[in-house]
């Protein structure tokens, strides 16, 4: 007998009975959703050092959802945390260190992805290909380009890619965005990111041998092959530009993406600048520890400024990683990713208020089941402006020029090393596919 997998036998099964029920009044569109309720979504997280530990334990509490598969290209990494998993959930789950190997798995509906930025967009691309829906950590792209691919894959392949920026879920900034439509604050003109971490020296280990246990080619990617560096691995990639986007594009893809939502744009900017520099010490990082990035829209008369500051700081009523949106009416403070406060009038007065988390695991779990794009809270197309921006700012600042931008064709005018910056050259066989 010809061995089946479990998403054809459903598939069937779902097929044979739609038609028994739309014999007895139900539609085969609506006991389609009836099954789809209550079908579980097998998921895959990719990427178990670090944010992944979240998603495991984020999806893990869904209702009929169920991760039966690690990812990592470190072993002793995706070992040690399927221990963890058997020990926290008393069952066992697969292991891949290859990511291509997961997607081979007829069995998993979905996979989440936090890995290395550098990885993001292809890895995507892959899984839509696959048939997989996908949660993606933000940025959902390394570079500026790699946003069309997703929504080009997400839209040809008919899959749900969700961008992993959970104050999307928030009910208490989804209140907050339908009061900046409201005019809570009047005509919004201008919104603040704020990304103010305390990053210290990363030092400067050197070169070193590669560990036991990680496939440092498969980690490296569609990247350049660079000797293997404490440096890079396992964290500090974030601060060089082959794999990372420095905390604009770290923490500060949660406050570009909120900075646009809060704007009602849906666009990337006409004119770019931005400046800062490694003031404070002579480690490994390559991007800027102080960044101010500016994006302006002057067609819609809006602006955006972006601060990076990585050490001692004050905060701005209350906020250190968050936004202020500004109005001619006053101006509203986002805090993390579940408060706001607005100020109202020349005087400050307090206006309403409000302090509420909310599920994006669940949100995305709902949406692939459904397989509705217009359930989601993060949608692809949002993941691609949301990161865009960032990348615009950095690459403003490596150029060291205030860029003219055309928004339409996602180019710059007049600049032709910013345009070289909108892309990558890819290491083979990790190639961005010419047509997704």
């Amino acid at each position: 007998m010809e061995k089946i997998s479990r998403r054809d036998f459903l598939k069937q099964a779902s097929l044979a009975s739609a038609g028994l029920m739309v014999g007895v009044g139900i539609s085969s569109k609506s006991y389609g959703n009836i099954v789809g309720a209550n079908d579980q979504m097998r998921i895959a997280v990719a990427g178990v050092n670090g944010r992944g530990k979240n998603h495991i334990a984020g999806l893990s509490k869904v209702p009929n959802c169920q991760v039966v598969a690690l990812v990592d290209v470190d072993l002793n990494v995706a070992n040690e945390q399927k221990a963890k998993f058997k020990e926290t959930y008393s069952r066992d789950v697969a292991v891949y260190q290859d990511f291509r190997k997961a997607l081979e798995n007829q069995d998993i509906d979905c996979v989440t992805l936090a890995t290395p930025n550098h990885w993001h967009a292809l890895q995507t691309v892959w899984a839509c290909q696959a048939g997989k829906h996908v949660y993606v950590e933000k940025p959902a792209t390394h570079n500026v380009a790699e946003g069309r691919k997703i929504i080009e894959a997400a839209y040809k392949y008919n899959r749900i890619v969700q961008h992993g920026v959970q104050l999307r879920s928030s009910t208490a900034i989804r209140e907050a965005v339908q009061l900046l439509r409201d005019g809570v604050i009047g005509n919004v003109y201008m919104a603040r990111g704020l990304v103010y971490r305390r990053r210290p020296s990363v030092g400067n280990l050197g070169i070193s041998a590669v560990p036991a246990g990680l496939d440092y080619d498969m980690w490296s990617g569609p990247a350049p092959m660079r000797p293997f560096s404490k440096d890079l691995v396992p964290y500090n990639w974030h601060w060089h530009w082959d794999y990372g986007n420095g905390d604009v594009g770290n923490q500060g893809i949660h406050e570009t993406d909120l900075c646009l939502w809060g704007l009602s744009v849906d666009t990337l900017p006409e004119k770019i600048t931005s400046m800062g520099g490694k003031f404070l010490w002579d480690d490994a990082k390559e991007v800027p520890e102080i960044q101010t990035s500016i994006y302006h829209y002057p067609s819609q008369k809006k602006i955006i400024q972006f601060e990076v500051r990585n050490w001692c700081t004050n905060l701005e009523d209350g906020a250190g990683v968050g936004n202020i949106v500004y109005g001619d009416k006053g101006y509203m403070v986002i805090k993390g990713y579940d408060t706001y406060d607005t100020y109202l009038g020349d005087r400050r007065e307090k206006g309403p208020s409000g302090k509420a988390g909310g599920d994006h695991f669940q949100n995305f779990i709902d949406s692939c089941r459904a397989n509705d794009k217009s359930m989601q809270h993060g949608p692809v197309e949002t993941a691609h402006l949301a990161s865009a921006l960032a990348h615009l700012g950095n690459i403003a600042y490596r150029v060291d020029a205030v860029l003219t931008f055309d928004p339409v064709a996602e180019k710059f005018i007049g600049n032709e090393d910013a345009n070289r910056m909108l892309t990558r050259e890819y290491r083979a066989p990790y190639l961005m596919p010419a047509q997704v």
